[in-house]
This record gives structure tokens, C-alpha cells and sequence, in this order.
């Protein structure tokens, strides 16, 4: 699952564990607003000041306490919205590093095979040029042997004219 959306559902879950105590609170606050009223309604100003204090008493009890509820509430989806970044912060640095070591080992190994590509061209030019030496030379030693042989004859065929001519 990917970050962005485990962070999603994380606000989500976060969101709806806030609004269902919220609305919780609200429906018991309004209760209360009720009896008040109902109570209100039944005994018009009959009602001794200190029921009615004491019903405001209660009111704002269940109002700080709502109060209380809420701030919980936000904090923990605080420290939920925070869990969240730091698990999908985690899950980015792994991310990145295992694409550094691929890249990295891609790295290697393409190297490694330049490298030994360069050594066997190397080599196959070694080679070539050996066999183009030890060709050059051959045609060298032919062309010499050919050279002597040819000089050896015209030196008998001088010699032979020049002793025929001496007789």
C-alpha cells in the first residue's frame, strides 16, 4: 500500500474516532439542553435557585468534558497523523535506499563488463596485430629469399657470360 494512501486512511480513521465523540457529546449536551428546557417548560419559575444552578452545574460539566473529549481526541489523531508520516518517512528512506544499492550495483556490473569488454578488444587487437606482424614478416623473408635466389641467378648468369667472353 502505498504511503500517500496509508496516510489517507490513517486522517480518515482519525477523522471519523473525532467526529463520532464529538457528535456523541453534542447529542448528550443537547440532552441536557432538553431536560433543562423540559424541566423548565414543567415548572415555569417555580424552581428553587439551586435546581437550576445545579442544572447549569451539570450543563457545563458535560460541556467541559466535551471539551476535554475533543482535545483528547485531536491529540491523538496528533500523535496518529504523526505515526503516519513517520512510517511513510521510514518507508521513503527504504525506498530510496534500496534504489540506490540497484543503481549502485547496476553500476558494478556495467563496469565490470566495460572492463572486460575493453580487455578482450584489447586482446583481439593484440592478436591482430601479431598475425599481421608475423604476416609482414614472412612477406619480408619471401620477398628476400625471392630477392637473393634472383641475385644468385643473374650473378651465375654474369659470371657465365663473363668467363665465356675471358675464353
Amino acid at each position: 500500500m502505498s504511503p500517500k494512501r496509508q496516510a489517507q486512511e490513517s486522517e480518515e480513521k482519525t477523522e471519523e474516532q473525532v467526529i463520532k465523540p464529538l457528535e456523541e457529546i453534542q447529542e448528550q449536551i443537547q440532552e441536557q439542553l432538553e431536560e433543562v428546557h423540559v424541566l423548565g417548560a414543567e415548572q415555569p419559575a417555580t424552581k428553587p435557585l439551586g435546581e437550576v444552578l445545579g442544572q447549569a452545574e451539570k450543563a457545563y460539566i458535560a460541556y467541559t468534558e466535551a471539551t476535554k473529549e475533543v482535545s483528547r481526541i485531536y491529540r491523538e489523531n496528533e500523535q496518529q497523523i504523526a505515526e503516519a508520516y513517520r512510517k511513510t518517512a521510514q518507508q521513503a528512506n527504504l525506498v530510496c535506499e534500496n534504489s540506490i544499492e540497484q543503481a549502485s550495483k547496476a553500476r558494478e556490473q556495467e563496469e565490470q563488463r566495460a572492463i572486460e569488454t575493453y580487455y578482450g578488444a584489447k586482446e583481439q587487437a593484440q592478436k591482430a596485430a601479431e598475425e599481421i606482424i608475423a604476416e609482414a614478416l614472412k612477406t619480408r623473408d619471401d620477398t628476400l629469399s625471392e630477392a637473393w635466389q634472383l641475385r644468385a641467378e643473374t650473378m651465375a648468369q654474369a659470371w657465365d657470360i663473363y668467363s665465356k667472353l675471358i675464353r
